[in-house]
C-alpha cells in the first residue's frame, strides 16, 4: 500500500493547512483541544461549523449536487488529519453525517429541500432520539408510541441519554407504530421540531460534571405526518442505514492527534508507562491501514457493515485506552480536575476519561458488534 500523497494532494493539505492558520482562532483551538465530551457544546459548535459553512466545507462527504465538496478519498483524510491535529473544535454527527445521509436516500424532494439547507448552513442542530429506558443495544424493543390522528402522529413515551438535546432545535426519532408483528416490523422514522408542545427536556449530569445527555419525556406531541422518512412500519432499514454511518467514522485521525500529544508530554516518564504508549501506538496503526481500506476499497453492503463494526470496536477500546493513559501521564494533576463549566489543562484528562466509559456502549455496545463480526464472518 502506498501511503504517500500525491503533490495535488500535498497542494490541498497546504490549502486545508493556510486555511485553520487563518480561521481556528485561539478560542476554536482551546475548546477542541480541552473538549472532555464527544464533541462542542455551543455556540462554539456553531460558529466554528458556520466558518466551514462560508467556505463550503462544512458536509465535504455528500454528494455534489446538495453541497458536497467532490473531494477524492485522500483529501477527505487529509482534511480530517489537518483538523485534528489543529485542535478544531469536534462536531456533532448527528446532523450532517446521520440524519442527512437518511434524508438523502430516504426522503421526499420536500424534505430534502426543507431540511439539507439548514443543516449544511449550521441553521438547524439535530438530536438522536434512539435509546429508551429499557431499549438501549436492543433497539428493536423500543416503545415510544406513535398513534396516527389525522395528519399527525400522536407521540407519549421517552427517549433517555439524548446527547445535547438542550442544544438541539430538531430531532430524528423511532417511534413505536404497529404491535401485531415483529418488533422491528412495527417502527417508523419521523423527524420534528423540538419545541413542540408536550416535550419535556430534563437534563441528565454525567459523572464527570458535564452535561451532554438529557431524557427527553413526550406526552401527547401531535407530530405531523410529513416528517415521516420512508416507510410506516419501515423505520428499521431506515434505522440500519444510519447506524451504518454513525459507526463507520474515523476514529484515527482525533485519536493520532491524542496519542501525539501524550508522546510529546512523556519524554523520561516511567518505561512501563512508555511500554504503554507503544503498545498504544502500534494498536492505533492497526486502525489506521484498516480505516484507509475502508475509505479507498469498493465494499458491498456486507462487507461495509463488517468493517464499520469492527471499527467501531477497535476505534472506541482504543479511544478509552488512550484517555488511560492520558491519566497516567498526568499523575497528580489529573486529580486536581477543574469543576464545569471548563476543564483545561491535565486535568481534562479525568474528565476525559470518565467521559470515554460510554463510547464502547453508544452506538451500539461493542458486545452486540462482536456479535455481528462474528455472524457475517461464519455466514
Amino acid at each position: 500500500m502506498n501511503l504517500d500523497f500525491s503533490p495535488q494532494e500535498l497542494a490541498f493539505r497546504n490549502e486545508v493547512r493556510a486555511f485553520l492558520a487563518e480561521q481556528l482562532t485561539p478560542e476554536f483551538a482551546f475548546a477542541g483541544r480541552n473538549c472532555a465530551g464527544i464533541y462542542c457544546e455551543l455556540p462554539i459548535a456553531r460558529d466554528w461549523f458556520r466558518i466551514l459553512a462560508a467556505k463550503g466545507w462544512s458536509v465535504p462527504h455528500w454528494p455534489i449536487e446538495y453541497g458536497g465538496t467532490g473531494w477524492t478519498p485522500a483529501q477527505h483524510l487529509i482534511f480530517k488529519q489537518e483538523m485534528a491535529r489543529a485542535d478544531a473544535p469536534p462536531l456533532s454527527p448527528n446532523s450532517t453525517h446521520m440524519v442527512a445521509p437518511v434524508i438523502i436516500a430516504f426522503g421526499t424532494d420536500e424534505q430534502k429541500a426543507h431540511y439539507l439547507p439548514r443543516i449544511r448552513s449550521g441553521e438547524d442542530w439535530w438530536a438522536q432520539g434512539y435509546s429508551e429506558p429499557n431499549s438501549g443495544s436492543d433497539l428493536a424493543s423500543l416503545t415510544l408510541k406513535a398513534e396516527r390522528d389525522g395528519d399527525c402522529y400522536v407521540l407519549n413515551g421517552s427517549k433517555i441519554w439524548t446527547t445535547h438535546a438542550h442544544f438541539s432545535n430538531r430531532m430524528f426519532c423511532l417511534v413505536r407504530t404497529d404491535r401485531s408483528g415483529k418488533p422491528q416490523q412495527g417502527i417508523s422514522f419521523l423527524l420534528f421540531d423540538l419545541d413542540l408542545p408536550g416535550i419535556e427536556i430534563s437534563p441528565i449530569i454525567s459523572i464527570s460534571g458535564d452535561h451532554e445527555l438529557n431524557q427527553v419525556f413526550f406526552n401527547n406531541v401531535r407530530v405531523p405526518v410529513a416528517g415521516l422518512i420512508g416507510q410506516e412500519n419501515d423505520g428499521w432499514t431506515v434505522a440500519k442505514y444510519l447506524l451504518r454511518h454513525e459507526r463507520s467514522s474515523m476514529w484515527s485521525p482525533l485519536l493520532r492527534a491524542r496519542l501525539e500529544r501524550i508522546k510529546a508530554q512523556s519524554a523520561g516518564c516511567d518505561p512501563a508507562l512508555q511500554l504503554r504508549i507503544a503498545r498504544a501506538d502500534m494498536r492505533l496503526s492497526a486502525l489506521e491501514v484498516s480505516e484507509l481500506r475502508m475509505l479507498f476499497e469498493e465494499m458491498d453492503e456486507t462487507r461495509s457493515s463488517l468493517m464499520s463494526s469492527i471499527s467501531k470496536v477497535s476505534g472506541t477500546e482504543l479511544r478509552q485506552e488512550i484517555t488511560e493513559l492520558g491519566v497516567s501521564l498526568a499523575g497528580r494533576d489529573a486529580i486536581r480536575m477543574p469543576g464545569r463549566p471548563e476543564h483545561t489543562g491535565r486535568g481534562v484528562a479525568v474528565a476525559t476519561y470518565l467521559n470515554d466509559r460510554a463510547a464502547s456502549i453508544y452506538a451500539g455496545a461493542n458486545e452486540v458488534q462482536r456479535d455481528i463480526i462474528a455472524k457475517i464472518m461464519l455466514r
